[in-house]
């Protein structure tokens, strides 16, 4: 099919894409800062941060120029090379973190199959072949691969697929005494994300997670942090296991790591690194010299205390104004998270008008999210303006009265 660039709108979507994804009827042609416009030229205010990925806003000057200067100098060379901007970001991420050695690969989904993958053959190699099983929780999104997407815990994602990874066992998120019920010898790691961002944007307590480092020492296990969502400055801290002061065997990154540029990263310690060998596992794009350039651009500006304390006084703003948004309309019965990673959850009466409260906001010049049941997310740049959050939370205030009114 030839579709020219006058042409296309979003009906094409609906002949030419994988019906896997249901896109607002709006299609977004240019961003700048926390404001984007559509092909109409209608302007929306950007609460939804593409799913938390473009954490310095759209078009960021200096993300721009490290993808020109790169693209006009080398764009790849496969794994059979090196390049010197994945060994930068590999150096910075490593300098930052508990970290010793990095896996790049393009995915959140890829960066956790990995980590899976390294936890069961690091069990494998240290102690037994039989010592495989994963712990993971309900309600958890660790990717759509096969192997991630059966650690998840979400049947509607998993379900149908044929056979499943054997040997994940699923309990309650922050419950302990449930984790404590399954855990053994046999147990390679227990797989966690500090906030449950799909699962409704709910941070673990500092006793589940201090608790589920206490048991993998116990049981040699690793502890597998999942920082796809709330990695890269997102919750205030580079990475959200500081705020619990909980150290991963391995921790895993995407979505801001780019700031929009498709990219990811399994960190974990020289140790754990150490069973690995050349062709135990692979990627042909996985640290491409595009990519890291991108990326660590956006590390040097989001790892700094301008930025990541600016992410502090910005979740006071949006909570300030979540709260008085909720004592004019009265809808939410929680608002929780960390940083600006937030859930505002509905009141059972709303829950089910979730996905119109999105179409509403869009309509009203506001880009918001849904994550779990019912929950209304957040995720704007970590450098969003207060004009711009006080000018979106009045454009959804608009949309809020507008769904209540119908």
């Amino acid at each position: 099919m030839s579709v020219n660039k006058q042409a296309v709108s979003r009906a094409v979507f609906d002949e030419v894409i994988l019906p896997v994804f249901a896109p607002a009827q709006f299609v977004p042609v240019r961003g700048k800062g926390s404001r984007v416009w559509d092909q109409q030229g209608k302007e929306y205010v950007d609460f939804s941060g593409g799913i938390a990925v473009t954490a310095l806003g759209h078009c960021h000057p200096a993300l721009v120029d490290a993808l020109k200067t790169q693209g006009e100098t080398l764009w790849h060379t496969s794994n059979v090379f090196t390049n010197e901007p994945a060994l930068r970001l590999a150096t910075k991420l490593t300098a930052a973190t508990f970290a010793d050695r990095v896996f790049f690969a393009n995915s959140g989904a890829e960066a956790n199959e990995a980590a899976f993958k390294l936890a069961r053959y690091y069990a494998s190699k240290h102690h037994s072949p039989y010592k495989s099983k994963i712990i993971a929780f309900y309600n958890a999104f660790h990717g759509r691969t096969l192997f991630t997407v059966s650690v998840g815990g979400q049947a509607k994602y998993s379900d149908g697929f044929g056979p499943k990874p054997a040997d994940i066992i699923h309990v309650p998120f922050n419950d302990l005494a449930a984790v404590r019920a399954v855990m053994d010898d046999h147990t390679c790691a227990i797989v966690v994300e500090p906030i449950q961002g799909e699962g409704g944007v709910l941070p673990a307590t500092p006793e589940f997670m201090h608790g589920l480092r206490e048991l993998c020492d116990r049981y040699q296990a690793l502890l597998v942090v999942d920082e796809i969502q709330t990695g890269m400055g997102r919750t205030g801290k580079l990475f959200a296991c500081e705020h619990y002061g909980v150290r991963p065997d391995i921790l895993t990154t995407a979505k801001a790591l780019g700031g929009g540029f498709p990219v990811s990263a399994m960190l974990t310690t020289a140790e754990i690194a150490s069973v690995m060998a050349p062709g135990v596992h692979g990627t042909t794009y996985g640290g491409n010299p595009l990519a890291c350039a991108v990326a660590e651009a956006a590390l040097d500006i989001i790892n700094t205390p301008q930025v990541l304390d600016g992410v502090q006084q910005r979740h006071q703003l949006f909570i300030n104004a979540l709260n008085q948004l909720n004592q004019q309309h009265g809808i939410f019965s929680e608002i929780r998270g960390k940083g600006l990673l937030l859930g505002a959850v509905l009141k059972a009466e709303y829950v089910a008008k979730a996905g119109e409260l999105v179409a509403a906001a869009a309509d009203a010049g506001v880009m918001v999210l849904v994550a779990g049941s019912g929950v209304i997310r957040l995720a704007p740049s970590l450098l969003i303006e207060p004009a711009d959050i006080t000018e979106g939370m009045a454009r959804f205030s608009d949309a809020i009265a507008r769904v209540l009114a119908a």
